[in-house]
Formats: structure tokens, sequence, C-alpha cells
């Protein structure tokens, strides 16, 4: 899952809450329910392209296109498009469709706020979203060109996602219940009291605290919703399972008679301590429940039923407690009752299933050395095949008869869609969001480079040069040190943690895929547990030595950058980088393993990764925590951190800077009160760009 800092991408979030309902009515109407103004793309400030390379406000200016939704005739793409306003400090979602061939884009919503989780009917006759109301998030449809909209649900509360049955006699739900008292419900008669009162751990998780509700799913019946049935009536768990969850974790079976759905059921401490998430099984028709995935202690997520509904796969990891253990196959026969692990002989994840139209195979994505690739499985003969090859991302995939449309990115340009061949797994771009503002901007080269580690191991290397590179320079350049900690450096486009904004900004970039990566087998990925001042800080000393080797490299300006596990990288550094880094930035890292271990939420992670409570025999990687080495600090230090990060709490953040101001060693702290473990809202991301260049440029810039 990597919620640590970079998430899983089958596990991503899917929804983005929203501020007002609109009334439009047709494909062109542009009001609103009231005078806010309507981001779009084409009526925000155009930014200063003078420079002719990537500045804050260019990353900004750019359309983020999301996974798209094939009609049930399958000749039209569903889409969204996010465009932001820096200057209105909010962003907007756009739906559009397109032919699957591709075409011109043909834009079907406009209005003041975002139109979400954008989904077909089965019938292909309307369109389905979730758009914000008094009551909240409730679902609209309206027709295919956007004309006709028409609130669906009237319910209280945020409907947090939905599904149609294939039949279209239901619609599956994902809401809110309360379950558990509040202050409020203790004593009434204290209504101004602000107060919070737990008796079990899970009390905050991620960025909000327990309000005793718990997410539950409900089935409805269509068009008209009046029968509900709760899927986990009066059970405090959750489904899907927070903090990420969405409705790819509920999926009706091609007949509409069942839902599979993945929940975490369990609570308090032992949520705190596990990962073992369950597939479930509820027949509409008996009502009854099946855990199809009991026995298996690790998470079970994201399923799919195969197109006769015989088979169902979902991607399941065997060891509880570990959340980046390998992502196995499982393929469930309805009719044998077994279920069969097909990854035996396939040392990768599996994630983002697409079964063929037969049955008889399966399409995933799986990340193979810094990149993430299309496979295929033929169920048959237990056979794996790779599709696609190249320095890219697949993100997500789905089957249009002959071919794959997909998403894909790289380290210079953010995530369009494409068609791929089944044939030869060739692929052509049909969507073009961002054309305009690449024809303005250089950008910069990345580089493959294999590295020899200290213990004799081949290292994969990204380069990443500044636009307009010149070999007879020399750059100062920043080892980036990546967060999960087991989250590939692939090809990924990241609105922050940008490479490119890097090298526009004259800085070369060194991103390694230091040891507990995922993309270069299981043994590589999982040797970072226990040792995180052990072997993978070698890698980083020698991804930055070897590069640091080239003549274009100033070796006697070198920085070093990183969140989540990359800022307690950072912190680590400090303390054993022997004069090597001259400036160095941290973003919420772990800087305390007693402190963090007693504030964090999730302590399955800290149980598999650092051994457990400090309390118990004080594991040895307390040794590693970096609050024991400030006796060696002495390079100037930024140190960011956000108020509402409960994964790794703002405390962290405090105590590094603290000591780094006690010894007297320049540095600055950089605090965000309403941001979590990410920096979201458009314009603190622009200042924290601002700020990370600022540190960069005052001590590594002649």
């Amino acid at each position: 899952m990597h919620k640590f800092y970079f998430m899983r991408k089958s596990i991503v979030l899917l929804a983005i809450l929203a501020m007002i309902i609109s009334s439009c009515e047709s494909k062109k109407n542009t009001e609103s329910v009231n005078d806010e103004k309507i981001i779009t793309k084409e009526n925000r400030e155009v930014p200063d392209f003078s420079k002719g390379v990537l500045t804050e406000e260019i990353l900004w200016y750019m359309g983020r296109v999301s996974a798209p939704v094939l009609s049930p005739d399958g000749k039209t793409l569903l889409y969204g498009v996010k465009y932001f306003d820096y200057h209105a400090n909010k962003g907007n979602m756009e739906l559009y469709t397109m032919p699957v061939e591709g075409g011109e884009p043909a834009k079907i919503t406009s209005s003041s706020a975002d139109e979400v989780q954008a989904v077909w009917r089965p019938d292909g006759k309307k369109i389905a979203y979730l758009y914000p109301t008094d009551k909240g998030m409730q679902i609209f449809e309206c027709n295919p060109d956007g004309s006709g909209i028409q609130q669906l649900s009237d319910i209280d509360g945020d409907v947090n996602g939905f599904a149609y049955s294939p039949d279209m006699k239901n619609i599956v739900y994902a809401k809110n219940v309360k379950l558990d008292q509040t202050v409020a419900d203790l004593y009434p008669d204290l209504p101004k009291a602000n107060a919070m009162i737990y008796d079990d751990l899970m009390y905050r998780h991620w960025n909000y605290w327990a309000d005793g509700t718990y997410s539950h799913l409900f089935v409805a019946d269509y068009p008209k919703m009046e029968k509900t049935t709760d899927l986990l009536e009066g059970e405090k768990f959750h489904a899907p399972v927070p903090p990420f969850g969405g409705m790819e974790q509920a999926v009706w079976s091609p007949d509409g008679s069942k839902i599979a759905y993945c929940c975490k059921r369990l609570s308090g401490k032992a949520f705190a301590e596990s990962t073992n998430t369950d597939i479930y099984l509820y027949d509409l028709n008996t009502q009854k429940t099946v855990n199809l995935s009991e026995g298996n202690m690790g998470y079970d997520m994201d399923p799919v039923f195969s197109p006769d509904g015989s088979k169902l796969v979902w991607w399941s990891m065997k060891t509880d407690g570990y959340e980046s253990d390998k992502h196995r196959l499982f393929v469930h026969d309805f009719n044998s009752g077994e279920t069969t692990d097909y990854s035996n002989d396939f040392d990768q994840d599996a994630t983002n299933f697409v079964w063929n139209e037969e049955g008889t195979a399966i399409y995933f994505l799986s990340c193979i050395e810094a990149t993430v690739q299309i496979y295929k499985l033929d169920l048959s003969t237990n056979a794996y095949e790779q599709l696609t090859v190249g320095d890219h991302d697949y993100n997500s995939i789905l089957l249009a008869g002959d071919r794959l449309i997909a998403t894909k990115c790289t380290h210079e340009y953010p995530q369009e869609i494409f068609s791929v061949s089944l044939q030869d797994g060739s692929d052509k771009q049909l969507t073009f969001t961002n054309k305009e503002i690449f024809d303005k901007i250089t950008t910069g080269k990345s580089e493959k480079r294999w590295v020899k580690t200290t213990d004799g191991k081949q290292m994969l290397v990204w380069v990443i040069l500044p636009p307009n590179f010149d070999p007879n320079k020399q750059y100062s350049t920043l080892l980036y040190c990546q967060g999960g900690p087991q989250s590939a450096v692939s090809q990924f486009y990241s609105f922050r943690w940008n490479f490119q904004m890097m090298a526009s900004h004259d800085y070369i970039v060194v991103a390694p895929n230091r040891r507990g990566l995922p993309g270069f087998g299981s043994e590589w990925n999982e040797q970072i547990s226990l040792d995180y001042g052990g072997q993978n800080m070698k890698d980083y000393l020698s991804a930055i030595d070897d590069v640091a080797k080239e003549p274009y490299v100033d070796k006697e300006h070198l920085g070093a950058v990183g969140a989540s596990y990359g800022g307690f990288s950072i912190y680590w550094l400090a303390g054993h980088h022997e004069k090597r880094f001259k400036a160095l930035i941290a973003h919420c890292g772990m800087f305390n393993f007693t402190s963090w271990y007693g504030t964090t939420e999730e302590l399955f992670f800290a149980n598999h990764d650092i051994g457990g409570p400090y309390w118990e025999n004080r594991p040895k990687s307390y040794d590693f925590s970096p609050h024991n080495f400030i006796g060696n600090w002495d390079t100037p230090i930024l140190v960011i951190h956000g108020g509402k990060d409960f994964r790794i709490p703002y405390t962290e953040g405090m105590q590094a800077f603290d000591a780094a101001q006690i010894k007297g060693i320049p540095s600055r702290f950089l605090f965000f009160p309403d941001e979590c473990h990410f920096v979201s809202t458009p314009q603190n991301a622009i200042l924290w760009q601002r700020e990370f260049f600022r540190w960069l440029d005052q001590w590594l810039k002649k």
C-alpha cells in the first residue's frame, strides 16, 4: 500500500470532495447556484512562459487527467481533467468524452465544483457521478452529452462512492454511519464542549480523528433508491478500507446477484497492528456473506470478476503486518471452490487486473526495473508475458476490443491516455491535454545509469539533467531520497516532488533505486526491513559518489532532499554524510523512533520495519534513530511538516529543527497547519516549491 509516502496505484484515492451544487441543465450551461467562480481551462490566468522551462506556476497550470472509463458499447471514453487556479487556491474537475480511437474531446460538464467518480450506466444511456449538495456528496445522472442533469440520491451525509449493478436493478454505495457515542451524546447538556474521548487505538488515522462513524456499503434499488440494505449492519468495521479505499474494493458479479468487497474486520488495537484485510462475497438473494480469503493473513484487495462470473481475481499479501509484501495474483474459481496463487514463479507485484473477453487471461500492471509495464497471464498455461517495454509508467488499464486503453506518464510528461496494441505492445497517444504547455517549454533528459553498490550489486539510478544541459558546465546536484520506504523510483510524474522542476532550476537530480524498492525482486525489496540505517543508506552514498565523478557535477555543491522515509533518510544522512552535502531538506520525516512509535497510528508498519515497541527488549533498529547522531550534525537543513500528518506527527519535525537551532546550525522550519503528509492545496504547494528552491539556491548556488 505504501501509505507511508507514495501510494500503491491500485489504492489511490478515487474522489476529491468539492464545494457546491450546479444547476446545469445543458452541455453549455456554466451557471452555478451562487456567484463562485467556475474554474475552467480557458478562464485562468496564463502563467509566464518566458523562461522557457517548467516553473511552479506552469506546473499548477497543467490539466491533470484521470483514468478513463469505457462506454458499454466500447466506442467512447469518459474521463476527467482537473484544472487549478492557484490565485483562487482551488481546482475543478471537468468531464470529457472522446471516441475510443481518439479525436477531439467533447467537454460535457462545466460547473463550479468537481464531478467525480464518473461512470457509464450499464446501458450506456446515462453518465453518473458524485456532486456536492447541501446534504453532502450525492449521485447525479446526465445524458452522454452532459444535458438532462438529474439528482439520483438524496441521502443524509456524503455518498463516498457508488456502482451500478450490471442488470441495473440496484446500486451499491458507500456511506459513513454513526455507531459510537461522542461527547455530544454522552453530555448533551454541554453543547459547547470541545473534546474527544477514546478508549482504544486508531483514534486518528492518516489525517482525521475518529468521529464515531464507519464506512459501510449499502445496496439500494435503482432508480428509486428507497429500499436499502446495509451489508455491515451494526458492525464497527469499514468497507471500503480506510484511509484511501474506493469503489475498486466493491464490485458486482456480471449477473448483478453478488457483490465482492474488501473489509478489515478488526478494530482498535487489532486494526492498528494488523493488515489482515479479506475479500467477502455478499449474495443478494440469500443475504449471506462468505469470506473468500479466510486464512490469508495479509492484505487481500481489489477483486475483479471474470466476464462470465465464474472466477474472481484479486491481489493478496502473505504476511500479516507487512504492508509492502509481494502482491500475489490470486484467482478463485466458483465452480471448483478453489483459490489458486499464480505468483509462485513470478517475483514481481501484480495489480490493476483486467480480464480478457473469454475469461482465459488477465492483463495487469507490474513494476520492473523502475518502470511500470503491462503484463498478461495465460491461466491455461500459467505463462506470464510482458507486453510493453520502455522508460515509462502505466498507471491504469482497461480492455477495449483488440486494444487496451491505458494512462501513462514519464519523468518528462504527466499522465495522458494511450491506446496499447495487444499484438505488439506499441501505443498511440489519445489525449494531449497539456500539449500547448510543452510546446512552450524545454524539458530535461532522464538517463538510466547502473551503479555498483558496496556489496557488489548493480543499482539502477535515474539521472535527470537540466534543460539545455551543457556538459562543459558544472551543476549543483541533488540526491533524491525516496519515501515509502518500499515505493519504486520509477517514471512517476509528481506535482510536488517533480524531477523536471528541480532540473529546471538548474540542478542535476540523482534518484537511486536503493535497497528496499520493488521492481528488482523480493530480496532487494525486503532487505530494508529492520535495517533502516544500513545497506540502503550505503546505496544512497554509492549513487551520489558515482555520479559526482562526472566533470559536469559540482562536487562542492551537493544537496540531499526527501520526504517521509526520504525525510528520515535526510535526518540520518545529516549525521553520517561525512561532509558530502552542503544543504539538506527533510519533509515529514521520522527523527526520533521512540517518540514516533508512541504517536503514529498504523502500528503494523512500525512493528514490522523497526521491530516493535521500544520498551520490549528495545529492538536494535532503534539504534538507527537519527536523533542519536545529532552530535555529528553540521549541515544547513530545511525542515518541512504538515500539522495534520498523523502518520509522522509534526513534532518529529519540531524536534529536528529545535536540535539544529540549539546546535547553531543554519536551519528553517516550514510548517503547514492544514496539510497532512502531503501538501495538496495550490498556494501551499507553490509556497512549498518556492521555499524549497530558496533554501537550495542559498546554499548550493555559487
